[in-house]
């Protein structure tokens, strides 16, 4: 990497949650007191508005689209130990929140991919957006990891990437290009398209 870097659907609703992004702060849904439910919970909604907001989910990742140069993470003063991503051939940066339940799911896959295709150059980042990392904490004792894992405590890199869900990821290659993004999971449908990804990148 030349520059320092900088989808288990159900039939009732997608893998993503989504909040409001207010005051330029996530805000996390178990302190609110009367917290919005995220968009892709589908009651009463016609079949033509659940699949235009699928479709929405599925196709967009933020602002950063695949060709975009991926941000500087050392500009943004992340909690936490950035690994250096010169020595890597592909960066996965995931965006998640303690409280965003298909992250919880998405993290065992992130391991398994981690110990799959690390030495081979893969590098995963996970991006916390908590505002209390005792939260960040306690999800990181349920769930894990052996990647590395920051917190974008001020939320600066999160509005750069112009965020609208978690999870939302990105693969970038050597370049420091995006070239594949995802927002939400899906399971075994999101895993095998990481494996596809990340094996062209490899190449």
């Amino acid at each position: 990497m030349h520059t320092q870097l900088h989808d288990t659907a159900t039939r009732t609703r997608a893998q993503t949650f989504s909040l409001p992004y207010r005051n330029n702060r996530w805000p996390n849904p178990l302190t609110l007191k009367n917290p919005e439910r995220p968009p892709c919970r589908f009651n009463g909604l016609t079949l033509l508005t659940f699949l235009t907001l699928l479709t929405s989910f599925t196709a967009t990742a933020g602002d950063l689209k695949p060709g975009d140069s991926f941000p500087a993470l050392s500009e943004f003063k992340l909690e936490g130990n950035l690994p250096d991503t010169t020595k890597a051939k592909v960066v996965l940066v995931d965006f998640w929140a303690s409280w965003c339940g298909p992250c919880k799911q998405s993290f065992p896959v992130m391991e398994e991919l981690h110990k799959r295709f690390a030495d081979r150059g893969l590098l995963i980042i996970a991006v916390n957006v908590d505002e209390n990392r005792p939260s960040m904490e306690a999800f990181l004792k349920k769930n894990a990891s052996s990647f590395t894992v920051v917190r974008d405590a001020n939320q600066k890199l999160v509005e750069k990437a112009g965020i609208s869900g978690m999870p939302t990821s990105f693969l970038i290659d050597h370049d420091g290009k995006v070239r594949f993004a995802h927002t939400g999971f899906r399971g075994a449908e999101t895993k095998k398209k990481y494996e596809e990804e990340i094996e062209t990148l490899l190449k």
